[in-house]
């Protein structure tokens, strides 16, 4: 064996998550007490008892970590984020905290509309430039890797701006980014009573420039009362899928829309949202194996019940990840400690479901089958925590305990934290 580039030692445990969402959870995370985790050339080469390290693989050339105690898993992935936007909507939360609701305030010019104005106002430097502090919050809770959608230009000229900056943000931070159009987010300003034009421009115009630049994996569609129906996802899903982009949906967010129903018919990657799924609708996603993905932080930002069934979710045995849904209306956040903790509390999971679904869940819910787990072979990211049990995680609710994070191999954060009790 080569000399490692990284070792990472002194673990409590490394959390390699080699099982299936079908085992027990705790099962899946496939726990090795007091392993050591080898890199080379970015990618794992070993995972093991220190003594079980064949003889050269540490040189004078290695770099030696040392967790201390804590646990070590793999990078978080967050599997859906709204990263990039400009502007603001404090006066929307506290509008909320006065007894409006999201609809309420949608209709009254506010929402995804008023956000859309000032992404609009922005240049792409102007975009980077407020994106990238939100990434840099996103690696210190322990994110790798991390989805984000377009959503807040909704024209040609700009939804293409917005997936641009994304590519230049993975250039510019070392966490991977996955790109996503969200050209059917909300209907326009300038297209009220045009929907049937808004469509049009999005199946006719905008999924093929988005295509012809590789600009985006997947193409998600908001399927709600306030933005667009199952017909007129089906319709824009299917162009997408047919220019090569895989389809997504905010399903049954606020209603039971059949959306979650439409993400089976559709053999979407995943149904986000599932506040109100059915149990037709949940039998569906399970015949078809689509991800739920849940972002209950958004549940209790915008003050609303019911958190998704998770538990139902799960027991349906579906694969569940588990996102932030970073954005300036409904979940301005980026912490996963909360939502993982919220994901318990709310959800119903439990503390070994939760980190399945920020991690190995949300992988696979990307099509990403070498993140989000620690077997040889895999992307070199992972995480050296401060706590020596990832239980601890969710129960110290919204505090983050990523100490060092390691992104393809190389250190992209060290912080100063005392170790948990």
């Amino acid at each position: 064996m080569d000399a490692l580039e990284l070792l990472v030692r002194n673990t409590s445990e490394v959390l390699t998550l080699e099982g299936s969402h079908r085992e027990r959870a705790e099962t899946a995370l496939t726990p090795r007490p007091g392993a050591c985790v080898g890199i080379r050339h970015g990618r794992i080469a070993f995972v093991g008892l220190e003594s079980e390290l064949p003889p050269n693989a540490v040189s004078l050339q290695t770099q030696v970590l040392d967790a201390e105690g804590g646990f070590v898993g793999p990078g978080f992935v967050d599997p859906h984020t709204h990263l990039v936007f400009a502007g603001e909507r404090s006066a929307e939360f506290d509008l909320r905290n006065q007894g409006a609701t999201y609809l309420e305030i949608a209709k009254a010019g506010g929402g995804i509309v008023s956000t859309v104005r000032a992404t609009r106002a922005a240049s792409e430097d102007d975009l980077v430039r407020l994106a990238l502090p939100r990434v840099q919050r996103l690696l210190a809770q322990g994110v790798t890797v991390a989805e984000v959608k377009s959503g807040y230009g909704l024209d040609v000229e700009n939804e293409l701006k917005m997936l641009r900056v994304v590519r230049r943000l993975r250039a510019l931070a070392p966490v991977e980014l996955v790109p996503t159009l969200l050209c059917a987010h909300a209907l326009p300003e300038e297209y009220r009573g045009r929907r049937e034009d808004y469509v049009r421009l999005c199946i006719d115009e905008i999924l093929p420039a988005v295509a012809r630049e590789g600009l985006a994996r997947f193409c998600d569609v908001f399927v709600e009362d306030s933005a667009f129906t199952v017909d007129e996802a089906r319709r824009i899903l299917t162009a997408g899928r047919a220019l090569g982009l895989v389809p997504r949906l905010h399903a049954d967010q606020l209603t039971a829309c059949g959306a979650s129903e439409l993400a089976a018919e559709m053999g979407a990657a995943t149904a986000d949202h599932l506040e109100q799924v059915t149990d037709a609708g949940l039998r569906a996603l399970a015949d078809a194996n689509v991800t739920a993905v849940l972002v209950p932080t958004s549940t209790l930002f915008l003050r609303m019940r019911p958190y998704a069934p998770g538990r139902r979710i799960r027991d349906a045995g579906l694969n569940i990840a588990l996102g932030t849904n970073v954005n300036p209306g409904s979940a301005m956040s980026e912490n996963t400690a909360l939502a993982m903790g919220l994901a318990c509390l709310e959800n119903g999971l439990t503390a070994a479901e939760a980190y399945w679904a920020a991690t190995r869940g949300a992988a696979l819910s990307l099509g990403l089958q070498r993140n989000g787990r620690l077997a040889v072979g895999d992307a070199g990211d992972l995480v050296m925590f401060s706590c020596a049990s990832y239980r601890h995680l969710p129960y110290h609710l919204g505090v983050g305990h990523a100490r060092t994070v390691v992104k393809s191999g190389r250190v992209v954060l060290r912080q100063e934290l005392n170790s948990c009790g």
